[in-house]
């Protein structure tokens, strides 16, 4: 299964974006016990018959089978093609008998082709770009969170738990994850499909399998984008920009779904095209070395374990963040963006803050940015070595020099939306009271006036620097920043 879109064929009219809809164009509730997907957003709706378009998938799939056996050189485009020719005749045939109207068929159609080459009844969630998270509870109960904050049921992807596991080995198998997959000798799954969306899945460890899958809405944006999104204004895109190009080791901090890789992404966009630089991840989720911009990456996946343990008790073929942190340094390197620091990766990373060149990104969980580097401490404490806490904190002020926050107020239980948006940008200065490290808070919310998005308070103490590489640091002057008005809530900022 591959997350592509059709090859054009002149006898396959174009499919719009599936998704299940009621009349008003809102996505509709099904039940449990549905065994059909409604298509189509403007167009007519059209009922898919799955059972038949299993049958079709079937059919054709033997005729692919015995195709790649006489012709064994077969490109991938011509193969889909043929098989596209053998969908629409089937597909023929049963309108025929069945007097289907032209949008059922062409509903059929993609569905056939779907199940064949992409997720199957999956696909139109991940074609939905309004679509945010896709939670599955076992194969039957199906619910899609939006971006506005709106959760809604829809209809089953399996008819059982098996055609479940067997769905998500084919996303693994077709992500390019071959050493990944999920049964109950390996009760978990973690993997980017192949349009970038992070698949996590856990089976055999409670009643169903469960399965959550986060789509990046906002996958290729700059920071010109984010200030169009209202998560940063125009001075702290010019100060973010200037940082990156200052060569500033930045760690961006922040809750669960705040925008943390987002803005990540949006950081690698200020890298010179040109700048040879490593990304370490356990999925792939920032795509620098496909996105056209970027010329010289060296793009690192972890790897899990096939279930087995090796002598020394650690899973046999893994390779962790920690693995690959030590090569990446070998590699004539930059600058090294680490995806996330989750774990005893964190104590690489810092070493490679203090001893290499600067311009290295990050990205940790954090409630809140006052903890984040009591959050950075207890993953060197999950280190083998059981770092101490000391340690942590003067690493962490001799590697870092920024830490941005990105916060989320999600008011969508009172009718409001969710707002991203940066809160706060630290600079860490040294050591401090009681060995932690000591920050100026750059940039921090304007409470006073009813702001929860960041606005400058400060210079640096790099200000030289940032203005070495074209920063106005009169912009640090602005108390209100860019913003025009503070953020529009439903429950306003307390004074």
């Amino acid at each position: 299964m591959h997350a592509r879109p059709l090859h054009p064929d002149p006898t396959v009219a174009p499919l719009p974006h599936a998704t299940r809809q009621q009349a008003n164009g809102t996505p509709a509730p099904a039940s449990a016990a549905s065994s059909a997907l409604v298509l189509g957003t403007t167009a007519p709706r059209a009922t898919v018959p799955y059972q038949t378009a299993r049958t079709i998938a079937s059919q054709v799939a033997k005729q692919r089978e015995e195709l790649l056996k006489t012709t064994p050189g077969m490109d991938r485009a011509s193969e889909e093609q043929r098989c596209l020719e053998w969908i629409n005749e089937a597909v023929a045939l049963w309108s025929d008998a069945q007097a289907m109207a032209p949008q059922e068929d062409e509903a059929l159609r993609r569905a056939v082709y779907d199940l064949l080459f992409r997720a199957g009844r999956l696909q139109p969630y991940l074609d939905d770009e309004r679509v945010e998270d896709i939670i599955i509870q076992g194969p039957d109960e199906v619910w899609l969170d939006y971006g506005d904050g709106k959760r809604h049921r829809v209809g089953p992807i399996a008819d059982s738990e098996e055609e479940l596991l067997e769905l998500l080995r084919e996303l693994a198998r077709g992500s390019g994850h071959s050493e990944r997959t999920i049964s109950t000798a390996s009760p978990t799954l973690a993997l980017s499909l192949q349009d970038g969306s992070r698949l996590q899945a856990i089976t055999g460890l409670g009643p169903m399998t469960y399965a959550v899958i986060r789509r990046h809405r906002v996958a290729h944006a700059g920071l010109d984008d984010l200030v169009q999104l209202g998560t940063i204004d125009s001075v702290l895109r010019e100060f973010l920009g200037a940082c990156v190009r200052a060569e500033k080791n930045v760690m961006i901090a922040g809750k669960q779904k705040a925008g943390k890789t987002t803005l990540l992404r949006a950081m690698l966009r200020e890298f010179d095209p040109e700048c040879r630089f490593a990304t370490i991840q356990t999925e792939d989720e920032l795509f620098a070395h496909a996105n056209g911009y970027h010329r010289q990456v060296v793009s690192l996946v972890g790897r899990e374990s096939n279930g087995e343990k090796d002598a020394a008790g650690r899973g046999a073929g893994e390779v962790t963040l920690l693995d690959l942190m030590h090569p990446a340094l070998r590699m004539s390197l930059d600058r090294i963006v680490v995806g996330e620091v989750r774990g005893p990766e964190v104590v690489a990373m810092m070493q490679a803050l203090t001893n290499g060149s600067g311009g290295n990104l990050c990205t940790i969980h954090a409630r809140r940015a006052g903890i984040v580097f009591d959050r950075i401490a207890e993953l060197y404490a999950l280190a083998q070595e059981n770092l101490s806490e000391q340690l942590a904190y003067r690493q962490t002020a001799n590697g870092l020099d920024f830490v941005v926050f990105v916060d989320m107020t999600d008011e969508t239980q009172i009718g409001g939306r969710r707002h991203r948006y940066v809160s706060h940008v630290l600079e860490l200065t040294g050591i401090g009271e009681n060995g932690r490290p000591a920050t100026n808070e750059i940039f921090s919310p304007g409470t006073e006036f009813g702001e929860l998005r960041a606005v400058p308070r400060m210079d640096p103490g790099c200000i030289d620097d940032l203005r070495r590489v074209g920063f106005d640091s009169s912009l640090l002057q602005q108390p209100y920043g860019a913003w025009s008005a503070p953020l529009a809530l439903k429950v306003g900022v307390r004074r």
